[in-house]
Parts: structure tokens; sequence; C-alpha cells
């Protein structure tokens, strides 16, 4: 009786997404999707397009890009493991996550910030160097 519900639910992309907590605001939503942030089944789309069941999804949020599988439909915004089940992220997109969050990890290590600001002599240095 549920996939009945589910099949008979039409709901829009740009609010979809944020019933599934990808983004805050259905304006939000709306702008990544207009911007090509957000792919369906591997195009660019308007947030006017229904989603569907079993449609993949590929989005980016700040440094991350997820490719995801619609599970469920819903158009109520609810609670983060509620949301959670709307939604499963491929074994792929997993792991090319991890592994650019630690190429991240071990960049941010390897070019630390300087501990202190230039010194007057070190400042005119670096605007010679610059000019030159």
């Amino acid at each position: 009786m549920i996939d009945n519900e589910q099949q008979a639910l039409k709901v829009r992309l740009d609010k979809w997404l944020w019933a599934a907590r990808f983004y805050k605001t259905r304006a939000i939503s709306k702008e990544m999707i207009n911007g090509g942030k957000v792919h369906y089944n591997g195009q660019r789309t308007k947030s006017s397009k229904y989603a569907e069941v079993g449609a993949t999804i590929r989005l980016r949020q700040g440094y991350d890009e997820k490719e995801i599988v619609i599970v469920k439909l819903s158009e109520q915004r609810q609670k983060g493991l509620i949301a959670q089940t709307l939604y499963q992220e491929t074994p792929q997109s997993i792991a090319k996550r991890e592994t650019y969050a630690e190429q991240r990890r071990l960049n941010i290590l390897h070019n630390p910030a300087p501990e202190q600001k230039p010194d007057k002599k070190q400042r005119r240095q670096i605007m010679r160097f610059k000019e030159s």
C-alpha cells in the first residue's frame, strides 16, 4: 500500500531536496538546481521536474559531490534520521568523497598557514618580488 502511495505522490525536485535535508531552504534548493549544481539522471534539469523513485541525482555540497538514488518521496521536511531514509548514496560516491576528504586533510597538513604576519621588511621583499 505504501508503494501505491509513493507512486501516486508527485513531488517537485526542489521540494524533495529540501525535504531530504540537502539544502536548508527551498529557495536555495531551487537556486542550486537552476545553477547546474544538481543533475537528475545525468542531465541538468529544472526545479519544477517531478522526482521519481529510482532516479539518480548528482549534486554538489561545498567540496563534496554526492551521487544518490531516490528511495522514497516526501514533500514534508522531517527529522534528519527520517530524511536519510528518503535516499541512498552510491558506494562509488562514498569512496570518492572519502578519498577527496583525505586529500584535503593531507594538503592542509603539508601547507600550513604561517604562524605570524610578515613584518615590514618581509612585506617590502614581497612587494619587490611581485613587481619583478
